[in-house]
């Protein structure tokens, strides 16, 4: 199994990205994804959550109405549209797989770094 996010890098405060994780060698339509992050000197922050079927969402209120995450079970890929960025949310975005019965098959990105400044 491999999990490969892309997408992040420099952007000012205000701006927005789109952050890509793409899966391999397992059955994407089977597995809830979910966003992470960790910010430097922090605890690792859960930020959003999709069910495999695509249909229910969460998000952690530090990113709610900002964040949107989708999928595309046809490119087994998830998505992370940020916008309105803020210094905060400067942190190294990490995706995570976690089959959708069997918690124990869970599997994570290398992670992508997203820096918000001027």
């Amino acid at each position: 199994v491999q999990i490969v996010e892309s997408g992040g890098g420099l952007v000012q405060p205000g701006g927005s990205l789109r952050l890509s994780c793409t899966a391999s060698g397992l059955t994407f339509n089977g597995y809830d994804m979910r966003w992470y992050r960790r910010a430097p000197g922090k605890e690792r922050e859960l930020i959003a959550t999709m069910h495999s079927a695509g249909t229910i969402t969460n998000y952690a209120d530090s990113v709610k109405g900002r964040f949107t995450i989708s999928r595309d079970n046809a490119k087994n890929t998830a998505y992370l549209q940020m916008d309105s960025l803020k210094s905060e949310d400067t942190a190294v975005y990490y995706c995570n797989a976690v089959h959708r019965y069997r918690r124990e098959y869970a599997y994570w990105g290398q992670g992508t770094q997203v820096t918000v400044s001027s």
